[in-house]
């Protein structure tokens, strides 16, 4: 199958707990856009901050490039790329097209940042596993790592997750990414994760290449233990497949490699 033909689908996903995984983009921005500017993120700045909803690849655009996917063996279509999926309008268009060619599971990897919307929440109902970010335990240090356009806040986003979590019938993570700047914090964090009790936790520190060190082996185990009674795995310790990208200088460039 000749790579030039796909745009939005990329390949592997950045992430450790989904296996062999599918990435599609819902997004494919010319730039980097997001409502966050995260201190760890492997893309680098944020270009252009947004957290409007519009709709910026049309689901035949997706439908077509699934079609062309050869016979391949995947535990997930992931929806995640280089900005925040649940920015495009059309994403649970995307989940129900996507459901209805292919027999795969839907994942989504999401910054939490709209999950207080009606409409991203519902959006999000049709997919078999999301996978939401939480690095923070306050409004300050919600700024520091996650650096949100200025309209978000972060209680609004911790009372988005728990609203969501209390309709999902499908299975829900959170994805903890932990440095420097909030490691002193883990045992905030992991109160606020025992109350949204979720089905994982997945507690990450920065391996791809980013502008931050990644915590030990040993802090990490440390910050673990603040997360006993719920299901946790970190980083260190996950089994990783090997994996072969079907269009290799995307997938390098959602990894920020190149």
């Amino acid at each position: 199958m000749a790579t030039k033909n796909l745009k939005y689908i990329y390949g592997p996903v950045p992430s450790w707990r989904l296996g062999s995984s599918l990435g599609i983009d819902p997004v494919s921005y010319k730039e980097k856009i997001c409502s966050f500017d995260c201190i760890y993120c492997q893309l680098g700045k944020t270009k252009v901050f947004s957290d409007k909803r519009k709709i910026f690849v049309p689901v035949s655009k997706i439908v077509d490039e699934l079609k062309l996917l050869p016979s391949i063996e995947i535990d997930y279509i992931t929806f995640s790329g280089s900005a925040e999926p649940t920015l495009a309008k059309n994403l649970g268009t995307m989940i129900k097209a996507t459901k209805k060619i292919r027999n795969e599971k839907v994942a989504v990897l999401t910054n939490s940042s709209l999950l207080d919307k009606k409409d991203v929440q519902q959006n999000l109902l049709l997919a078999d596993f999301v996978i939401a970010k939480l690095d923070a335990v306050s409004q300050e240090t919600f700024e520091i790592i996650n650096s949100p356009l200025k309209t978000i806040k972060f209680n609004p986003v911790l009372k988005g997750i728990k609203n969501f979590r209390s309709i999902y019938k499908g299975k829900l993570a959170l994805q903890i990414m932990f440095v420097e700047q909030n490691k002193k914090h883990a045992s905030g964090i992991a109160r606020m994760a025992k109350e949204i009790n979720p089905d994982e936790v997945q507690i990450n520190t920065p391996l791809r290449p980013c502008r931050l060190k990644p915590l030990s082996k040993e802090e990490l185990r440390t910050i673990k233990s603040h997360f006993n009674g719920l299901n946790s795995i970190s980083v260190y310790e996950a089994e990783k497949k090997t994996v072969k990208p079907i269009s290799s200088e995307d997938t390098l460039k959602r990894r920020g490699k190149i």
